[in-house]
């Protein structure tokens, strides 16, 4: 039986792909692996028991995933899942940032004790005219599965759709509407929108990417949406161009707070991918990972180790060695191999950055003197045997 400690609120419509075999603990000194969302683990010390931890949803900057992977814990997100989650949101942010809807339904409250407001409401109207989105020119940084979801509805709205993604991969390339005009730029990206939508990672390449200077190129009366991370945009710069009347409305998911004192924003909490199914199809996927690493030791969609599948486990043995991803590695795991009386049947090798994964079947199993010669190597930071 396999135990899983599960950390903030689950969905239960996501825990019932659990199955048999599993069943959820309290106690994480006996779990296999951690399932969980927002809880913020720097400073937390898994215990060695800890093979897998998987977050539901894409954002991982609450877990140190560099610092586990060399206690051979492998750290899963679980990207696209709430991605039409985030996509219906900004589509409808776009639409209401550009008809002050918000500033309308406030006038009508404000105002509900005149006797009178029907006919006020016609004298007031025109306080709130906005524009349509029709034939305006939308600027997309980040392709990914969020930004090609908001390109491709942009593109059935009747927008203008620019994108800009250094780092495009294949398959959403595939996804892509062919009107959505690709910008290798992100300055020229910015020159002359209208509208500016940012939906890429926090990394040390995207912090503060949006500045004064992108915001400069943009239109007068423009409308930022930041439904990425809160680093990505430089925020005085932000403050100053909403003041000065440059960008009309800026809508953001996080609530800092330098955005509470902005004027003309839209502040939502972290709500982007606040749906029922959302978070059902992140804890689905996140279970499907977990499973498949603990039963058969694939990996998909880890953030600190490379991508790997042999497959279910069928052979006599499987295992699995999360190491250094250095030199001479893979000489010094297949010399004490050919020293056990097992044969190999097949074995694969990948590597992500530092870190890299071995793993291997045998049609026997391997000699416990075998595995003890394994776990000794320096910078193998553990040794799996799952069957």
């Amino acid at each position: 039986m396999r135990e899983i400690k599960i950390i903030d609120d689950i969905t239960k419509n996501g825990l019932d792909t659990l199955g048999a075999g599993y069943e959820i603990t309290d106690d994480d000194t006996k779990a296999d692996a951690i399932l969980m969302r927002s809880t913020d683990l720097h400073g937390y010390e898994p215990p060695h028991g800890i093979r897998a931890i998987a977050r539901c949803g894409a954002g991982v900057n609450n877990i140190p995933f560099d610092e586990y992977a060399h206690e051979g814990i492998v750290v899963f997100n679980t990207p696209g899942a709430n991605a039409n989650a985030v996509k219906e949101l900004v589509i409808g942010l776009i639409m209401m940032t550009s008809r002050d809807v918000i500033g309308g339904m406030r006038w009508c409250r404000d105002h509900a004790s005149d006797p009178d407001i029907f006919v006020e409401v016609e004298a007031n109207k025109k306080a709130f005219v906005g524009r349509e989105a029709i034939g305006r020119r939308i600027g997309i940084v980040g392709l990914g599965n969020v930004g090609s979801k908001v390109a491709n509805a942009c593109v059935d709205l009747g927008m203008e759709v620019y994108g800009y993604d250094p780092y495009l991969s294949v398959e959403h390339a595939w996804q892509l509407s062919r009107d959505v005009r690709r910008v290798n730029d992100l300055d020229d990206l910015c020159r002359g929108c209208d509208y500016l939508t940012i939906h890429v990672p926090s990394k040390d390449d995207t912090v503060h990417m949006i500045g004064a200077g992108q915001l400069a190129l943009l239109n007068d009366d423009a409308v930022v949406l930041n439904y990425s991370r809160e680093t990505i945009i430089d925020e005085p710069a932000m403050l100053a161009a909403l003041e000065s009347g440059h960008v009309a409305r800026f809508a953001t998911d996080f609530a800092t707070p330098g955005t509470m004192t902005m004027p003309n924003t839209l502040v939502t909490p972290h709500a982007g991918a606040g749906t029922g199914e959302a978070e059902e199809n992140c804890a689905r996927m996140a279970i499907a990972e977990l499973k498949d690493y603990l039963e058969n030791g694939n990996i998909k969609n880890s953030v600190n180790y490379p991508a790997c599948d042999l497959g279910v486990a069928r052979a006599g043995s499987r295992i699995a060695l999360l190491h250094a991803n250095v030199p001479g590695m893979l000489g010094k795991i297949t010399e004490i191999v050919g020293k056990a009386s097992a044969n190999v049947q097949r074995m694969t090798n990948e590597a992500a950055g530092k870190n890299a994964y071995t793993m291997f079947d045998t049609d026997e199993h391997l000699e416990p003197e075998i595995i003890t010669s394994l776990k000794d190597v320096d910078s193998i930071w553990r040794v799996r045997v799952i069957k």
